[in-house]
């Protein structure tokens, strides 16, 4: 018997791509221009999906965005009904997906950090009128015995 969380998963990749084809292909509103389908979660009676999608733009751009896709759900449902071969295709509700602003925030702060530590070693570095460079270590020659230091440096 077949796993009803992996028949979901595989449900939802496919309705995640077939939206996005519709809204790339398809889609006549401009409001719907750049918007990417990133992701889409099932219930577990299938019921109900939610498709997180991202646009680049301002706070306005996203609000477009989300109007279009309000208006669009119906025959968004229904083709994707069509195209999935679906006796009854579930509810479909848009949101943000709010990874991408997440991540390019964090990338932001890790850079700042990189940068204001940068600046604080070089400040350091000046003020203190010597190099934090690690001493050199010297290797012994080739050929050359050294006590083996599992032994105590004692010969057998």
């Amino acid at each position: 018997m077949r796993d009803p969380a992996v028949r979901r998963e595989r449900l939802a990749q496919a309705m995640r791509e077939v939206l996005s084809e519709l809204i790339l292909t398809e889609s006549k509103d401009p409001r719907l221009a750049g918007v990417v389908v990133s992701a889409v979660e099932l219930s577990a009676d299938l019921k109900l999906a939610r498709a997180f999608f991202s646009v680049f733009g301002d706070s306005e751009r996203e609000r477009q965005a989300a109007d279009g896709l309000q208006q669009a759900r119906n025959y968004l449902r229904r083709q994707l009904g069509r195209r999935l071969r679906m006796h009854s295709s579930p509810e479909i509700e848009f949101r943000r997906d709010l990874g991408f602003e997440r991540a390019d925030r964090v990338q932001r702060l890790l850079d700042e950090i990189a940068v204001d530590r940068a600046a604080t070693d070089e400040r350091e570095g000046t003020e203190s009128g010597h190099d934090e460079r690690p001493e050199a270590v010297s290797l012994p020659e080739p050929g050359s015995r050294t006590p083996d230091p599992g032994r105590g440096g004692r010969r057998g």
